[in-house]
């Protein structure tokens, strides 16, 4: 249980990492940086299943998850349809979203989850 498994690791960061019976996966964006939050916010989805996959569990173990964006007013309401639709009944992490100035004035939404392993 003291080993630490690192996934898609640069001298930065690593997109994932498996410590202490949790899963890290770091702020994901999308790489279609349409300017629909809804486009976006599947994108980075979809990312998360794939990560979550490789680690060896999916989104019903998500423990916590961490919302960035851009433009709270304007895009909470259509980024929370997408993540609605996308956690599972009964599933839902405890979650903080917050405004940001994100990397790039094209991203509008990143996202980062821990789950249980």
């Amino acid at each position: 249980m003291n080993d630490i498994v690192r996934m898609e690791t640069s001298q930065r960061m690593s997109r994932v990492v498996k410590a202490a019976g949790l899963v890290f996966v770091g702020g994901q964006t999308s790489v279609d940086q349409s300017p629909d939050v809804k486009i976006q916010t599947a994108a980075v989805l979809a990312k998360i299943d794939g990560f979550l996959a490789r680690a060896g569990i999916d989104k019903t173990r998500l423990v916590s998850a961490q919302v960035w964006l851009a433009d709270i007013a304007r895009d909470f309401a259509g980024m929370n349809e997408v993540w609605d639709a996308w956690v599972p009944e009964g599933c839902a992490p405890a979650r903080a979203t917050v405004q940001a100035q994100l990397a790039s004035p094209q991203l509008l939404v990143e996202i980062a989850v821990v789950a249980l392993g």
